[in-house]
């Protein structure tokens, strides 16, 4: 299998975080550059996520599929009742 190709992206991080980076790397006897290697593409992985996530709300939006705030303020306010309402569609 052929190696993918790489490239070194360098960054100024605190020294208390570069701290946390080598204990994990030590804890997991993995390299310092493993560690940061999936803590990237796990965060990267979390922003497209939400970025997916916000696009189709803003489709919701656009489509008029929304609820209307005070149905959804009264909605909350029943939940400290000893009654609360259904969830608002």
């Amino acid at each position: 299998m052929p190696k993918a190709e790489t490239r070194v992206l360098t960054a100024h991080v605190p020294v208390s975080l570069a701290e946390k980076v080598d204990q994990v790397a030590e804890r997991l006897e993995r390299s310092r550059g493993w560690v940061v290697k999936q803590a990237l593409s796990a965060w990267i992985a979390q922003e497209e996520e939400r970025d997916g996530l916000t696009r189709e709300a803003l489709a919701d939006v656009d489509a008029g599929r929304v609820i209307d705030h005070q149905a959804v303020q009264v909605w909350a306010d029943s939940l400290s009742t000893g009654d609360p309402l259904p969830v608002p569609r």
